[in-house]
């Protein structure tokens, strides 16, 4: 199937879920449009179903994975030329690491978790399993835990050890992001290193972003730099509700991406809101009632300013046994 190349992850992905995506075959991109092989034509998702065409695809080599090593499919994520385990078990997790570095895995550095996220600041320790020193791998990064993520034709420098970042959330940026207007005044709470901040203003948004870890708004300067948006995006280093002042009635959209939190900042969003403005708010709640609990504290915060209406709920993903991360899209209108 046929698709542009600002779609061609969102459609990768999607296709990948629903089963269909070859893997025999090669992903080909030629000039705007990526072409993507597929399986099944009946089973390719609705919305993407006009997108089928015909095109020889070249096979896809194969290739090592860890799991042909191994003799069993480990869980790892790769963020850039990163690749980051979560096992308890130190022997195990060496035992992958190892694995990863013999596959064709394009890798530069091998970590895995050492600690919850914590503090403010949501970072974590790692203990770094493999280092580029160790592979005798080029760095041209500051330290091994710097990396590039890119993202739906962004790029995005981080170290995370330094910042918070997720790219598991990629699929779910890129919901909320495809809706932002050119000319929208579009105010990010908790920005981080701009996942969200940067693809509003490539879209023609004013951004303001925010964060209270001050190499995240380092690293979002310059990720802004790097995709051309700077002269779109006031970065601040702060908590919010000390910024909140001098944005008051500003925003027209806002992003809340602080799940654990996010309702302690209720205030200052309804503060920064204008007369119209799409609040998205992200939660953790138990999967009984996922939505509940942060629409009644939206709801508290509006007060009698403000008429609060659900344009979606939304599942982003399982969070832990019984619980869900998940977004409401509340729209709040001035009365």
């Amino acid at each position: 199937m046929a698709v542009s190349r600002e779609q061609g992850e969102a459609v990768r992905q999607a296709l990948a879920e629903a089963g269909v995506l070859d893997g025999s075959h090669r992903i080909v991109v030629d000039e705007d449009t990526i072409y993507l092989p597929i399986t099944d034509k009946a089973g390719v998702p609705e919305e993407y179903a006009d997108s089928v065409t015909t095109r020889e695809l070249p096979e896809q080599e194969p290739q090592r994975t860890p799991a042909d090593l191994l003799g069993y499919d480990p869980t790892y994520e790769r963020l850039g030329d990163i690749v980051i385990l979560d096992e308890d078990d130190l022997d195990r997790a060496r035992e992958i690491a190892n694995a990863v570095v013999d596959s064709d895995i394009p890798v530069r550095t091998v970590l895995n978790r050492a600690s919850k996220i914590r503090g403010e600041l949501r970072v974590r320790d790692w203990e770094v399993l493999v280092s580029p020193d160790d592979i005798g791998a080029p760095n041209p990064y500051s330290s091994p835990t710097e990396t590039v993520h890119r993202e739906y034709g962004y790029e995005f420098l981080l170290d995370v050890d330094e910042v918070y970042f997720s790219p598991r959330l990629a699929t779910e940026r890129h919901r909320v992001l495809e809706n932002v207007d050119s000319g929208e005044h579009v105010f990010d709470m908790f920005a981080g290193v701009g996942p969200y901040a940067i693809p509003a203003a490539d879209r023609g948004a004013v951004v303001v972003a925010c964060d209270l870890n001050e190499r995240a708004i380092d690293y979002l300067r310059e990720n802004a730099r790097r995709n051309g948006v700077s002269d779109r995006i006031t970065a601040i280093h702060g908590d919010v509700r000390e910024v909140a002042d001098d944005w008051e009635g500003w925003a027209e959209r806002i992003f809340m991406n602080l799940p654990h939190s996010a309702g302690e900042f209720l205030e200052t969003a309804v503060a920064l809101a204008g007369e119209e403005c799409l609040l998205h708010y992200y939660d953790i709640q138990h999967e009984d009632d996922p939505f509940g609990p942060g629409l009644q504290a939206i709801r508290e915060a509006a007060g009698e300013e403000y008429d609060v209406r659900v344009e979606t709920e939304h599942v982003v993903r399982s969070y832990a046994p019984h619980e869900l991360n998940v977004c409401l899209d509340v729209r709040l209108s001035e009365r």
